[in-house]
């Protein structure tokens, strides 16, 4: 395992700055404790596609939904509305002409490429408006007391893009837009992101890099896709290069050493979650070991910390995972845990 940062010996980052303060400002306690898990999806998001042969398919949350379905998790979590995202919101990750590119681009027919494996098809600007304004609608319900926390599934999802640039399946930052609602309507001064995805978050970390008021954690396959994440990241980024083929044990270790350290030191009082799930041994877009018994220990670690600091505020947002069975499994174990069932 190489260690590229530790935000817990950098005297000057976020982690440690914050060691000092109060876990929550009390103007952002909710008045009443939510103990229903919301969830977020819509029809819009199953119609954006990139053709038949591509892994990022509508099919992900067919298989999302039927294990939902099936495990008695449907009737468990409270289903919300998703409406679709004001362009305000997305203005504060992303450049007006950021968000001029997508809609030009859009295609009334057939596909319009971005890079050799991104590409628009005519319901993909709905589909990416809808999948940012989950994100923001779970933001407002936990922090507003409505919901305990939160799980969107959504695609197309956001990691990969960056301030101006969609790629690897992403056209705009699902998380960014949330972490920034949190921050800069909300008021929130202190939020942690954590990227359990087996590509690293790129985009994520182009964005909210050098932001005080954030501290991201991640862990990735390295060398892999999009190979970002090891030249000398922003003192408010905690990355973590594993190589192809670690177990759960291996990533458990590090979250233990690594990631929980930062974390507590940091005090958040909301944690977001981009939740990829391409690091499961059965999916073959990466190379990694981990199994559904692993999201859940991750899961209920992350809980644990958003337990002492921030009211138990959590809201997760479907990145990868492509082995239809492995994601819906994965997604069901994850959702489980946050629900308390």
């Amino acid at each position: 395992m190489e260690d590229v940062v530790d935000a817990t010996q950098d005297k000057g980052s976020p982690a440690a700055s914050a060691a000092s303060t109060t876990s929550a400002t009390p103007t952002m306690r909710s008045s009443r404790r939510a103990t229903t898990t919301a969830w977020y999806s819509h029809a819009d998001c199953a119609g954006h596609e990139m053709g038949t042969w591509h892994p990022e398919s509508p099919a992900r949350l067919g298989a999302i939904d039927d294990r939902m379905i099936a495990s008695g998790l449907a009737e468990v979590v409270s289903h919300e509305e998703v409406p679709p995202a004001d362009d305000a919101d997305l203005l504060r990750v992303h450049p007006q002409a950021h968000l001029d590119r997508l809609r030009a681009i859009a295609p009334q027919a057939g596909y319009a490429a971005i890079d050799a494996d991104t590409m628009m098809c005519p319901a993909t600007v709905a589909a990416v408006w809808r999948a940012a304004g989950a994100a923001v609608a779970a933001t407002d319900a936990v922090i507003e007391g409505r919901a305990r926390n939160a799980f969107c599934s959504i695609r197309p999802p956001g990691h990969h893009a960056t301030r101006d640039q969609p790629m690897g399946f992403c056209f705009v930052n699902n998380i960014a837009v949330a972490v920034r609602r949190a921050l800069e309507v909300h008021g929130l001064e202190r939020v942690a992101v954590v990227d359990f995805d087996v590509h690293h978050g790129n985009g994520t970390e182009d964005i909210l890099a050098g932001d005080e008021r954030v501290l991201m954690v991640g862990l990735f396959q390295h060398p892999f896709y999009p190979y970002s994440g090891v030249d000398r990241p922003a003192a408010n980024m905690l990355n973590v290069p594993l190589p192809a083929y670690t177990d759960g044990a291996a990533v458990r270790a590090m979250v233990e050493a690594r990631w929980l350290p930062a974390l507590e030191a940091f005090a958040p009082q909301m944690i977001f979650v981009s939740a990829g799930f391409d690091a499961h041994r059965e999916d073959d877009l990466g190379q990694m070991r981990l199994v559904e018994a692993d999201y859940v220990w991750m899961t209920q670690r992350i809980m644990a910390v958003a337990e002492r600091h921030a009211d138990g505020r959590i809201v997760s947002c479907l990145e990868g995972g492509y082995n239809l069975s492995a994601l819906g499994r994965s997604v069901a174990a994850h959702v489980k845990t946050l629900s308390g069932d």
